[in-house]
């Protein structure tokens, strides 16, 4: 009983403190979190229903899920090009990490398209 509360007790510390580490974050950064949820929860609904519907045109499910996915892993790219706090890309202007990202949704979008046929 006692180690439960333990491990309990160090669960509620370890959300406190990731929470409030949080909170420090930058706008511009919680905003790209929230488009990568956003896209992350999208492909999730398109699973589901697939799941509960049928996968007839599976070319078209997986063009959706991988537009999604894809997005996702862009927008990531871009969240950690962005950060003040990153070393590695301190040169890289914020102007340019973004035309990246536009420029490699456009080449990903333009392959899911034509993957749909």
């Amino acid at each position: 009983m006692a180690r439960e509360k333990s491990s309990k007790d160090n669960a509620k510390a370890l959300f406190h403190s990731l929470r409030s580490a949080y909170a420090a974050t930058p706008v511009n950064l919680k905003i790209i979190d929230l488009y990568v949820g956003f896209a992350v929860f999208t492909a999730l609904i398109q699973v589901v229903y697939m799941a509960s519907v049928g996968s007839f045109p599976f070319n078209s499910f997986l063009s959706g899920v991988l537009s999604c996915v894809g997005t996702a892993v862009l927008a990531v790219c871009l969240r950690i090009q962005v950060n003040k706090e990153n070393k590695e890309f301190k040169d890289l202007p914020p102007e340019r990490a973004f035309a990246d990202f536009v420029l490699c949704n456009l080449v990903l979008h333009l392959v899911i398209m034509n993957f749909l046929g």
